[in-house]
């Protein structure tokens, strides 16, 4: 026993005895430890490179922001200051913003913008009669290619020639009254352009008539992207031409409804002086009158440059405010 615990102390004192051997880290130990400084430089790098390219791209805008300053921002200060004052176009003289409220009193402010109000009620008539007939011609119907391109015609003819078009659709012996006594309407039949409420009617026909190339075009470029397979799944699923119009073709169309919506309301507010010019002159009496051609008629034809520049303001007004809104409905729907 004892010689037995003599051996074991021995072994364990050579065991306490012996030197230590160091190993040598391997190459993932090293490449662990270089890890953080690396990523360290990278950072710096990635920094560095982030301010140089912010301030590469305040000076690569700085011409476009004096450009837009100069042309946009500038123009419109100048307006909000005339508009509030009494310019006869050679001197002004400050009033304040009691010019708007003058013109919030005048009814035949809100008469021009019950026109406008009603040509803003034929832009959803402008994008459905678009919509039913890109449908049809995206189905290939018969002699579609031909029908595509008298469609489109309108888009292609100045609005002096449509104005000059629709004056004798509409003359008390055009086309329209003719083909209303032919189907036995006689009673209907009179003098379209003579009256307000018909006059501003055959304006928003004409305008309707008008869009449908440019609307027929982008409708059919936004089916043409459609995945064909989509279509053929929904038929294998029992699905109708009706069923896959509404459930597939309308809500993949979503972004083309909004830039149809868009350029056909900007149209209706902004772009039909020279039909209204050519059609009525605005009249009769303020029936076909917009805010657009009310600017023209006060600035160019009164001599009121004030009033012109005050109306100018308030219809840029309406159109932020209409784009705003649907800024925020297009957010509301992603």
């Amino acid at each position: 026993m004892r010689g037995a615990g003599g051996a074991e102390g021995r072994e364990a004192q050579l065991t306490s005895d012996a030197p230590m051997v160091l190993t040598a880290p391997g190459p993932g130990a090293l490449q662990a430890a270089a890890l953080p400084a690396e990523r360290s430089v990278r950072r710096r790098a990635r920094g560095g490179l982030g301010r140089h390219r912010a301030r590469a791209g305040i000076l690569l805008s700085v011409p476009a922001l004096v450009l837009v300053l100069f042309v946009l921002i500038v123009p419109i200060g100048e307006a909000i200051y005339y508009s509030m004052t009494n310019w006869n176009g050679i001197s002004a003289q400050w009033v304040g913003p009691s010019t708007y409220t003058s013109l919030f009193k005048d009814p035949v402010f809100w008469r021009v913008l019950e026109n406008n109000g009603i040509l803003l009620v034929s832009v959803p008539v402008a994008l459905a009669i678009p919509l039913g007939i890109a449908a049809l011609l995206h189905e290939h119907v018969w002699l579609w290619k031909l029908f595509r391109s008298l469609i489109f015609l309108p888009t292609a003819v100045s609005w002096v020639v449509i104005g000059m078009i629709a004056v004798r659709l509409f003359a008390p012996s055009g086309i329209v009254n003719y083909l209303l006594g032919l189907f036995g309407l006689a009673r209907l039949q009179t003098d379209f352009l003579g009256h307000e409420y018909t006059a501003i009617l055959a304006v928003a026909l004409t305008f309707v008539w008008s869009m449908i190339g440019t609307n027929t075009i982008i409708f059919l470029t936004g089916m043409s992207t459609t995945d064909p397979a989509i279509y053929e799944a929904a038929r294998l699923d029992g699905a109708g031409r009706w069923a896959s119009f509404t459930q597939i073709t309308v809500p993949m169309l979503k972004r083309y409804f909004q830039f149809t919506f868009v350029i056909t309301m900007i149209t209706a507010f902004t772009a039909l002086f020279s039909l209204i010019f050519i059609m009525t002159g605005g009249g009769p009496g303020y029936g076909t009158t917009t805010l657009e051609f009310f600017v023209y008629q006060q600035a160019f034809d009164v001599g009121q440059f004030g009033t012109g520049a005050m109306l100018g303001v308030v219809l840029f007004v309406l159109l932020f405010g209409v784009s705003l809104v649907q800024l925020k409905l297009l957010r509301e729907q992603q």
